[in-house]
């Protein structure tokens, strides 16, 4: 692989303004090039050289360098770099070039000019990070005191009498001060206190009620593996900081030695031995800091919380990546070909019995068909999922840092393919064997056998999803069922993105979860047999389709409502205002449905109207960050990672032609109920359409404000907090 492409690839997404302009500095390279080119006309036997010359220089090819015409070492005509002084930070560096006064010398000198600013760009940008992982690190020292302290003080007081004087194994084990002995002082659990995030319910509960003795030591087992559990996280996520400046620290030393290389064969001089010089020298050359603490982090991570295992800790640390396999792709192929033979199977078996146009077959058709609407949603938002993970491979959004996925678990989208196609055959077949049996003569005996098809197919759903064994994506089901017990638990839980990320999705899934209604009155409350049209009946039934439709959306305004409280930030009050009105909207709505009249149609037309337009407005300017009037991109924003400008402004007339298109539900068509059916259908797909295109932008959006940031690592809450004093004290 050539280096451009290597050095683009190992780039950290949110750091890429920081890195070397590599690319720019090839580009002045070949304006240095082509004037050498056309200083003589070459012959037609030179041109070809020089030609093949040029293509070795900028393919990466290892062509053998042409001789030097040397007479004395010339290095030091070609520059001089000076290393000057910065107020009180290090040093910035600045290249004379001594030949400006030849022909073709002022783009050589841009070219210095360049390099140098680049140089001090990455330099600057490298000590400032270095700086601030070295305080984190002294933070993390303190950190490891306290947590030494406080497995003495919980070993010795669960010790046995006999016991009681030894000094535990654990403490005897290093922090990352390497001379720093485990036998650490009791005191310093005088000056230790627990901090509380709020992130659980109890916590969030505790902290309501201000319970000023929830922030104290009590000396527990539960208590010590709280808090190893945190600290345990805290080091996996500065050890991958720290994996990432020394990677981004040889790229860039590696870009620099490429670059002066290729200047060298192109002006035959020798001029990148004085730069590389400067360069080593410099802090990005020189320090060896990161190393040092990669070293040591791995030592106490193994030590304290790996019970002394090497592999076991560095399997921890450094996680392996998850590889592609052929099975994966076989299986997606094979289940689409599934998917599309059974889809055609349904509908000449609908074809073949005349279902459509007969009005027993309208009828059961209308009752069959929400009961398979459930999996057709999920289908249609997993691809829309797969979908939305190509892209944003593609324009190199950080995804699985803003969701917050851990390395080696995070899905590809031919896995999420694979997991939609598997869905698809499992509903697909089970639509089919209703059909087959439902409408079969032979089988008018089983009838009460096929009316629980359904049933058996979400429950096979249901068990995967919350199966304990380490299969079919474990970890993904795991991290899916915390985010959503997040979301159905609000406000007690600390929100992050990915949980109102989640609630957001859901919001577009209300058809779906009035499925799950039909689910709980078909086989809960006896009705399969007479279906959807006695469902209506009972009046707990109708309380509930009130219920659900606004669920969602209460949800989300329940995490507004803590993140105005825990932020402070009014945008999250208009936020969750948003979301009422939409609760408003979506009440009334429901009302019309069961109710029906002229008020109730006027009451539904226009707080959907209201609702559509609020939503409509923070989609596009909030969560997707468009339509700045000051915007360097007419009517978008500054930060595009689409090149093609005409596409978002096709995205935001997609949004709102299907904002609007959710409002057509209100009105009441002149209708059959199948066809009814087929229309709220259609426009809950565009729904789900819709929210797979906003995920899109919504994470691009997040994506261009981490790297305005440079915020490539997550921010973890420490288990202990000192005391200011004593810290002023001991500093």
């Amino acid at each position: 692989m050539k280096f451009g492409k290597e050095f683009k690839k190992q780039k950290v997404p949110e750091w890429i303004d920081a890195y070397m302009d590599y690319s720019g500095l090839k580009q002045i390279l070949r304006e240095i090039m082509l004037h050498k080119l056309s200083r003589q006309p070459p012959t037609p036997l030179r041109a070809i050289k020089q030609k093949l010359k040029l293509h070795r220089t900028f393919s990466g090819l290892h062509a053998k360098s042409r001789d030097f015409v040397s007479q004395g070492d010339i290095e030091d005509q070609v520059i001089d770099v000076e290393a000057l002084p910065r107020d009180g930070s290090g040093h910035f560096y600045r290249t004379n070039f001594l030949r400006q006064s030849e022909e073709g010398g002022e783009i050589e000198e841009m070219f210095f000019e360049k390099l140098d600013q680049e140089l001090n760009k990455v330099n600057k940008f490298y000590k400032d990070k270095v700086e601030a992982v070295m305080s984190e690190a002294a933070e993390l020292n303190k950190q490891m005191d306290a947590l030494i302290a406080l497995r003495i003080k919980v070993d010795t007081k669960n010790a046995s009498p006999d016991n009681a004087t030894a000094v535990p194994l654990r403490t005897s084990t290093r922090t990352l001060e390497e001379n720093k002995c485990g036998d650490h002082s009791l005191e310093i659990l005088e000056h230790v206190k627990i901090n509380n995030t709020l992130e659980t319910p109890r916590s969030t509960l505790k902290g309501v009620f201000k319970d000023s003795k929830d922030d104290e030591l009590r000396f527990r087992k539960e208590e010590l593996r709280k808090v190893e559990g945190q600290l345990r996280v805290v080091f996996i996520e500065f050890y991958q900081k720290l994996r990432l400046l020394k990677n981004y620290s040889f790229m860039n030393l590696a870009a620099f030695s490429k670059i002066m290389k290729k200047y060298d064969k192109i002006t035959s001089t020798r001029a990148s031995r004085s730069y590389m010089k400067i360069v080593d020298n410099s802090y990005l050359g020189s320090s060896d800091d990161v190393t040092s603490l990669l070293e040591k982090v791995e030592t106490t991570f193994i030590n304290h919380f790996s019970n002394s295992n090497r592999k076991d800790g560095m399997k921890s640390l450094r996680p392996k990546e998850k590889k592609e396999r052929h099975g994966v792709t076989f299986l997606s192929g094979f289940f689409s070909g599934c998917s599309i033979a059974l889809l055609i199977a349904v509908i000449l078996r609908i074809e073949a019995r005349d279902l459509m146009d007969k009005k027993e077959g309208a009828s059961y058709l209308v009752n069959i068909f929400p009961l398979y609407s459930l999996f057709a949603y999920a289908i249609l938002h997993m691809l829309m999922y797969a979908a939305d993970i190509y892209f944003w491979r593609c324009y190199r959004v950080n995804y699985p840092f803003i969701l917050g996925f851990k390395q080696g678990t995070v899905l590809s989208y031919r896995e999420v393919f694979l997991l939609s196609t598997g869905l698809a055959v499992l509903a697909l077949s089970s639509f089919l064997a209703n059909l087959h049996l439902d409408m079969g003569s032979r089988t008018e005996h089983y009838r009460k056998l096929t009316e629980l098809v359904p049933l058996f197919s979400i429950t096979i759903v249901i068990v995967i999803i919350f199966c304990p064994f380490d299969i079919i994506y474990r970890s993904s089901r795991l991290f899916f069922i915390k985010s959503a017990t997040h979301c159905f638990c609000a406000p007690l839980y600390k929100v992050t993105l990915p949980d109102f990320l989640l609630a957001d999705n859901i919001t577009s899934q209300v058809q779906a979860i009035r499925s799950i209604e039909l689910y709980i009155c078909y086989y809960g409350l006896g009705e399969s047999s007479q279906r959807q049209s006695k469902c209506h009946t009972h009046g707990i039934y109708n309380a509930f389709y009130f219920i659900v439709a606004i669920v969602p959306f209460w949800l989300r305004f329940l995490q507004c409502l803590r993140r105005l409280c825990e932020e402070k930030d009014a945008v999250h009050g208009w936020n969750g205002l948003k979301y009422l009105l939409i609760i408003i909207a979506v009440l009334i709505r429901t009302a019309f449905e069961l109710k029906k009249g002229t008020t109730w149609f006027v009451l539904a037309l226009a707080s959907s109207a209201v609702a559509v337009a609020m939503s409509t407005y923070w989609d596009i300017v909030m969560d997707w960050g468009l339509l700045r009037r000051k915007s360097k991109n007419t009517y978008l924003r500054d930060n595009l990672v689409i090149s093609n400008k005409s596409v978002y402004f096709a995205a935001m007339v997609l949004n709102i032609v299907l904002r609007v298109a959710w409002m057509q539900l209100v009105i009441e068509f002149n209708l059959h109920s199948l066809q009814k059916m087929a229309i709220t259908t259609i426009i809950s797909c565009l729904e789900v359409f819709r929210r797979g295109i906003w995920n899109f932008f919504r994470l691009e959006n997040e994506h261009l404000n981490n790297v305005g940031k440079y915020r490539a690592f997550k921010s973890v809450p420490l288990p202990f907090s000192y005391n200011d004093e004593e810290t002023e004290k001991d500093d």
